[in-house]
């Protein structure tokens, strides 16, 4: 009875060692450098460049304007890479807010509450991945760095 209990104590040890050690020996993704400086989304097929659009600060409402922005699936997207001369120490990662329409028509969005993120930097120089703490949702959202927004909606 005794060699039972030390047998299944073992295995129980043991399926925990195999479950954890296979995270910590797990291989990172290599990343391919895009070829050009930008934002890019990394899907299940490809890598796609964001569009960056202009943040407009008026009398301290900071907001974008909408400009047609792109559109994800939810279960495509993997991860944002980064690539090019930026300040990383000011990026974030935030969902947009219908704030009201503009003067010639458009809608205008402001920043809601930052959504943490994971910021990885490379082997290859200004280049870095970016993944939410959390998981992906659906909205329209925005990668944030000072006076440029890259806006994209994820369905």
């Amino acid at each position: 009875m005794v060699r039972i209990k030390l047998f299944f104590i073992f295995l129980l040890l043991l399926s925990f060692i195999s479950v954890t050690g296979h995270e910590v020996y797990g291989k990172d993704e290599k990343v391919q450098k895009p070829k050009e400086y930008g934002v890019y989304v990394k899907t299940r097929n490809n890598t796609v460049r964001l569009i960056p659009n202009i943040v407009f600060d008026d009398g301290g409402l900071i907001f974008v304007e909408s400009n047609n922005p792109q559109t994800f699936v939810l279960k495509d997207i993997q991860y944002f890479i980064i690539y090019g001369q930026y300040d990383m120490n000011v990026l974030t990662f935030n969902p947009m807010l219908f704030y009201q329409v503009s003067a010639l028509g458009k809608p205008r969005f402001v920043f809601g509450k930052d959504i943490e993120i994971n910021v990885k930097k490379q082997k290859v120089e200004n280049l870095y991945t970016v993944k939410p703490k959390g998981l992906f949702s659906r909205g329209y959202f925005s990668l944030w760095i000072n006076d440029t927004a890259w806006d994209f909606v994820i369905e």
